[in-house]
């Protein structure tokens, strides 16, 4: 079964969703899921070089006391699926265009493995060790200790391969109503939004799963 999970890397509850989504396909494990990571820009108009993480958080949530509840909120839920958020460590909020290419050129080689590592490394590197993964420099890194060629990784990223087709899928993303994200697109065309509880991501699949065996 494929099962589009649309995402952006520099969102924490897309971290959070991506491990309850691996917690309902342990509760499936008769099931074949084959996931296809798809972009959507949480900040379309941040410069390429992002914006100070503080300046960014001010203006999308105010006060201090409402930041800290938020993503205290966020660590708290994190650590309920083994993700320990440093948020303290981020000084720059990233442009994730480059992120969502790394994946897009990761998916490339018909390994949804070696995708799924990418999209974690890109998660863990930003989250926990507060590293901008918007730098193009620290982008070959993170393939680098995946095995991917720096080189090769370097070059791509440098040029406009693949920018129009992430603003397309973005734009689609859109069109079909999503204004947040995460969101899960079972085959047949099933969808729910959110980092939702494991047990409820079972029973979507359950639902997919019986109308792909009736069609």
């Amino acid at each position: 079964m494929d099962v589009k999970v649309i995402f952006d890397p520099v969102c924490p509850w897309c971290y959070i969703g991506k491990r309850r989504f691996e917690a309902a396909k342990a509760l499936r494990p008769g099931v074949p899921i084959a996931i296809r990571w798809r972009p959507f820009l949480l900040n379309p108009d941040i410069p390429p070089g992002g914006i100070d993480r503080s300046a960014y958080l001010a203006r999308k949530f105010g006060s201090e006391a409402r930041i800290s509840r938020i993503y205290g909120a966020i660590a708290d839920a994190g650590l309920s699926v083994e993700i320990d958020f440093d948020f303290d460590r981020i000084r720059q909020t990233p442009n994730s265009l480059n992120a969502h290419r790394l994946v897009r050129y990761a998916e490339r080689a018909d390994r949804i493995d070696r995708t799924d590592q990418v999209v974690e490394a890109l998660f863990h590197s930003y989250f926990v060790q507060g590293r901008d993964i918007g730098e193009v420099d620290v982008l070959v890194e993170v393939a680098r200790d995946l095995s991917f060629e720096p080189a090769e990784i370097r070059a791509y990223l440098e040029s406009d391969e693949d920018v129009m087709q992430v603003y397309e899928e973005n734009a689609r993303a859109h069109r079909l109503g999503l204004n947040g994200v995460p969101a899960f697109v079972f085959e047949g065309g099933m969808a729910i939004s959110g980092a939702q509880d494991p047990k409820i991501i079972a029973r979507v699949l359950d639902v997919a799963l019986a109308g792909e065996t009736a069609a």
